[in-house]
Order: structure tokens, then sequence, then C-alpha cells
């Protein structure tokens, strides 16, 4: 009896112990519904939880600001790629170079219109002077014909009488004619130095125009990467008025070039065949004094014979 009452006590006890063992994870599995539970403050929701967020309208208005902002810069950083915009922006050596190309290219057509009026004008003065003399029969009747008009017809007429009446009294015909052509290739070597004024100025410009340009180029561009490499980007809209700028110094430099070539090249067909007639004007001035020579001789044998 005493036996039984033990094993039913010892069996209460084991079993008091498994249940005391198992109820804390029962209360963390089930939730609890009592009015506690709703007061205990592990279950008490945090300010911060409940707490409205910032309203949507106020990011999308930052968002729509700094947008705005972003276009506005980006409007004010582009500039605009017009000629005269980049010469006013270009660099001061650049803006000097391109000046002096402006001012050689005016130059260069201030020569083209000061010689197409000189060379108009010479070449039908002598073309009518040479047709005036063309039946002459004498020095002084050619300069009877020609009258007071200056020409290098006239020097050279005045040159062959100057040298007939320096030798005179000397029989040597051979004598005053290489004298009267020395005169004559002076005047013509004089007239070729003063048709040609001006030309050589054109040469120069047609030569180095091009490489003064190159050197604007070069110095712009060599700014463009220095200027890259501060900005440290390499965005097109960055980079490219810079190398624009640039290129126009090479634009300035074939624009006085090209024309002063070809003025050049034309002035000189030209001026050589206005040569051509000042050297018809030597061999009529020269025919002219070697038939006044040999009337001269002619005479002197008639009165001889006398």
């Amino acid at each position: 009896m005493k036996m039984s009452a033990f094993l039913m006590n010892y069996a209460v006890i084991v079993a008091l112990a498994i249940l005391s063992l198992a109820s804390p994870s029962l209360a963390q599995q089930q939730l609890p519904t009592g009015p506690a539970q709703t007061a205990s403050p592990v279950q008490a929701p945090a300010p911060s939880a409940i707490a409205p967020a910032p309203a949507a309208p106020d990011a999308t208005a930052t968002l729509a600001d700094g947008g705005n902002r972003s276009v506005k810069s980006t409007a004010v950083t582009l500039r605009e790629l017009s000629p005269w915009s980049m010469f006013l922006s270009a660099d001061i050596l650049v803006k000097a170079v391109m000046i002096g190309l402006a001012f050689a290219s005016l130059v260069t057509w201030t020569i083209f219109i000061a010689k197409m009026i000189e060379l108009s004008f010479v070449r039908r003065k002598l073309r009518a002077a040479l047709g005036k003399i063309s039946d002459a029969r004498s020095l002084a009747e050619a300069q009877f014909a020609l009258g007071a008009k200056g020409s290098v017809l006239s020097s050279l007429l005045a040159a062959a009488m100057r040298e007939a009446r320096l030798s005179a009294g000397i029989s040597s015909d051979a004598g005053i004619k290489e004298r009267a052509a020395s005169s004559f290739a002076e005047i013509a070597r004089a007239e070729a130095r003063r048709i040609r004024l001006g030309m050589g100025l054109l040469a120069t410009i047609g030569a180095t125009s091009p490489f003064v340009g190159l050197f604007g180029t070069v110095w712009g561009i060599m700014n463009s990467f220095i200027g890259i490499s501060k900005s440290q980007t390499t965005n097109l809209a960055v980079v490219a008025p810079g190398i624009a700028e640039a290129l126009l110094a090479t634009a300035f430099g074939l624009a006085a070039a090209i024309p002063a070539v070809i003025i050049y090249n034309h002035f000189t067909r030209v001026t050589k065949g206005y040569l051509e007639l000042v050297a018809r004007s030597s061999g009529a001035a020269g025919r002219l004094l070697s038939r006044d020579l040999d009337r001269t001789h002619v005479s002197a044998q008639s009165r001889a014979a006398e």
C-alpha cells in the first residue's frame, strides 16, 4: 500500500516537471489574446513605424527642379558655333592669326584690283603707241606722232635719239646700235620691275598663309586639349567648340592663300604678254635708229660725192 502510494506521488511529480519545462515554448508559439498583451511594451509599435513617410509630391518636385536646373545649365554651356561667335571666343593668339590672315586677304584683293586697272591701261596705251609709229620713217617722226604722252615707247625713242646725238661724229654704227640696245635693255628691266610691283607680296601671301593658319590651328587644339585635361571630360559638347575655333584659323589661311596663288599666276601671264609688247617697242625704236644712221651715211656719202 505504501509502495503504490509512493509510485503515485512519483508519477505526479514527473508530470508536473514535464509540464513546467514545456510551458515556455508553448507561450512563445501562441499569440496572446488578453488585454495584458496589448499593453506589453515588447509588442507595442515603434513611433517611427507609425510616423507618416515623406510625401511623394515633394520628392517629385525636387527631382523636377533638379532636372530643370540641369537642362538650364546644359543650355548655358552650349554655344552657338557660328564663325563670328567662334572668332570671339577664340584664344588671343588665334584671334591675332585670323586678323592677320584677313588683312592679307584684303591686301590680295587690293593688289588684284589695282594691277588689273594698271595692266589694262598700259597694254592698251602701248598697243596704240605702236600703231601710231608703225608708218614712221625716223625717230623724230615717231616722236612727233606720239606727242607728249609718257609711255615706255616714248622713253625708248628718247634713249635712241640721245645715243645718236652723243655718238655724233663716230663712224661705227655697230657701236652706236650696241650702246642703244644697252639703254633699251635697262629701260625694259625698269619697266618689268615697275609692272611686277606687288606680285612678290602675292607670292608671299600664297606661300605662307596656309602655314600661318596651321600654326593658329595647332595652338587652338593645344589649348583645347589643356581644357579637356582640366575639365576631365571627353564629352563632345565640351570638346567640339575649341576644336572648331582652332580649325577656323586654317579656313582663314586657305581663304587668303588660294586667291593669292590664282591671282599671282594670272598676273604672271598678263605681265609676260605686256613685256612682249615692251620688247616689240624696243625693236621698233632700234629699227628707227638704224634707219636714221643709214640715212645719215647716205647723206654724207652723197655730199662727199658732190
